[in-house]
């Protein structure tokens, strides 16, 4: 049956009782030794907590060679990769502070954030290395560039060679025992949807704090699994297969190409699962597509049942109502039979928590994945905090909201409904930025989020949208469109992103680009030639789905926040790209700049 409880181990890992993620490091090493602590699919690279360990001497050597000491900044441009982990946890134990540039970044924005840190030293890859080269050009304060793979150029050295360059009498223990908690961990850059990126600065000490509370949440065991795929500039990957596992032991796989993440769960089966809405989105409508085309009708009908019964299930829970008796039994007979297997095929079966945030989820989208048994909780954190804030409780979730505060942080609304958290998973400050600093943590150490919400009986919070996006239409009626557009995806797997307009407008209308996956297979299905987005998108069989859409999303909003008419557009919005950030939150302002042309014949017919 699946997971209700969290936690199933019967020691608390010493790591979380650490001063330091250094220390938290070298404990966590010691005590899991053989145990496998970095891989790669198909265990290509197979690496104990022994050998990690062992690298991260080697490469702090190296980069104390270089100079590189408490302090210090260190860059990384990697994909995922154990080489990130190298290079980021031996600047760790020397009390230097690693941090990571957006893949996707343009030599531009490299330049900004390099420049903003002052960095000496940039480890990255061959795909990276001509832009980071470029960087090293214009920033004054970048001397040494590291590559990872392949052969150098332009000057840069191996990874390898800055392993064998390690002076002989450094002195790795009192390296990393010399660092305090107060001492800068990283600089997360923040994506920059409204300008330019910036530097959260994060302590040990407010890391630590967090991992404890996740801890307290989760209670993972040492032996637990997690894959590591979304961009380690973002704090959630830092969190997840970076931080928590050097503290409580975890194994984490590599997975270099995030398209491809879905086919890393089979083998990995994960202990702890995080996921955007958009992975969630797209993985229930692969599902349905499958169940849809089971050729076997017994089988097709069972699992029809199964997840009926499913739903049943959750609509009672959510309602608290307490289970009939019959309900119940029925829900153990689908779960033994079809359930429990679906979850296995996809490798979602040896679940200790699973958790999706960053934007909006769908209500429907994380019902059906409870009615799988996957019970899949809402959370909400920022950078600014280390990702940590709310989170809703194994056993306890609330579809619909992000929880209760979590473990350790203090919560309330300001008189306008902005969420204020205050504890010591609080930043630092802002790099270099220390008046809006003062403006974002007030003198009573309060946070102020920027994010608009509400409290329930219990205490979990329901999100509202950001404070700055919030749409307030020309009768002065105030809309999240982050809701609205999380309702528009959910409508159709074909549609991709949407962006709802309507500030100081008569109505809403959105802009809509097709699922790049989806896309084909409906054109396949409909007999539509070619394979582009742009011939695609042309079909007015692919209209009318889109049109059809809208229409079943706005049957699930308010009549002020529908959507009069949309402009699907002939496009293709990446991650990192005009429109979307790294972590495929919508670049608003830019998006409208851009389309301005598209808007105003919207709203001119």
């Amino acid at each position: 049956m699946a997971v209700e409880t969290s936690g199933s181990r019967t020691t608390r890992p010493l790591g979380l009782d650490a001063a330091t993620l250094a220390e938290a490091f070298q404990v966590t090493a010691a005590g899991n030794a053989d145990r496998t602590a970095l891989r790669t699919k198909g265990d290509e690279v197979d690496l104990t907590w022994s050998e990690y360990s062992d690298r991260v001497r080697l490469v702090a050597a190296g980069l104390s060679a270089l100079g590189i000491g408490r302090g210090d900044t260190v860059g990384l441009m990697l994909i995922n990769r154990p080489e990130f982990h190298f290079a980021d946890t031996a600047a760790i134990h020397l009390g230097a502070t690693p941090f990571s540039v957006y893949n996707t970044s343009t030599i531009e924005q490299a330049s900004y954030v390099i420049g903003d840190a002052a960095c000496r030293v940039m480890v990255t890859e061959q795909a990276f290395l001509d832009t980071v080269l470029e960087v090293r050009d214009s920033v004054e304060t970048l001397v040494h560039v590291i590559v990872v793979d392949g052969e150098p150029r332009g000057g840069a050295i191996t990874l390898d060679e800055l392993e064998r360059g390690g002076r002989e009498d450094f002195d790795f223990e009192a390296a990393w025992r010399a660092v305090e908690p107060d001492d800068l961990l990283t600089l997360i850059y923040t994506s920059g949807t409204t300008g330019p990126p910036k530097g959260v600065e994060l302590t040990h000490r407010s890391m630590l704090a967090g991992m404890r509370g996740y801890d307290e949440l989760i209670q993972l065991p040492s032996d637990g699994r997690v894959i590591s795929w979304l961009p380690m500039a973002h704090i959630a990957e830092r969190n997840a297969s970076h931080y928590l596992p050097m503290v409580v032991g975890l194994t984490a796989t590599c997975c270099p190409d995030p398209r491809q993440l879905v086919s890393y769960l089979p083998e990995v089966r994960p202990s702890w699962f995080f996921a955007v809405p958009r992975i969630w989105e797209k993985l229930k409508a692969a599902m349905e597509v499958g169940f849809e085309a089971e050729e076997d009708e017994a089988r097709k009908q069972a699992i029809a049942w199964a997840i009926d019964v499913g739903m049943q299930k959750v609509k009672a829970e959510q309602a608290g109502q307490e289970l009939p008796e019959e309900l119940a039994a029925e829900y153990l007979k689908a779960d033994e039979l079809v359930l429990s297997k679906v979850r296995e095929r996809i490798g979602l079966d040896q679940l200790e928590a699973v958790n999706v945030g960053a934007a909006p989820t769908p209500p429907e989208v994380i019902e059906f994945f409870h009615a799988l048994g996957i019970p899949i909780a809402e959370l909400w954190g920022m950078s600014e905090s280390c990702a940590a804030g709310t989170c809703n409780p194994v056993g306890g979730v609330k579809i619909g909201t992000v929880g209760p505060p979590a473990p350790g942080i203090e919560l309330k609304l300001a008189d306008d409904g902005e969420v204020l958290i205050r504890g010591e998973v609080v930043m630092a400050g802002y790099h270099n930025q220390p008046e809006l600093t003062a403006e974002t943590v007030d003198a009573e150490g309060w946070l102020h989020t920027g994010d608009v919400g509400e409290l329930d009986e219990d205490g979990y919070l329901r999100l509202i949208d950001r404070k700055k996006e919030l749409i307030i239409n020309a009768a002065g009626k105030n809309m999240s469109p982050a809701n609205i557009e999380a309702r528009i995806k959910a409508a159709s797997p074909l549609i991709g992103q949407a962006c709802a307009i309507g500030d100081a407008r008569p109505y809403n209308v959105a802009l809509i680009v097709l699922d790049p996956d989806a896309a084909p297979v409906f054109a396949q299905q409909h007999g539509i030639d070619g394979t582009s987005l742009e011939s695609i998108a042309a079909e007015s069989v692919v209209d009318d789905e889109i049109a059809a859409a809208v229409e079943r999303a706005n049957s699930k909003l308010a009549r002020v926040e529908q959507i009069k008419r949309f402009k699907l557009l002939p496009a293709e919005w990446l991650p990192g790209g005009d429109e979307l950030t790294p972590t495929m939150k919508l670049k608003r302002k830019p998006i409208v700049e851009k389309y301005a042309a598209e808007i105003e014949a919207l709203y001119a017919e």
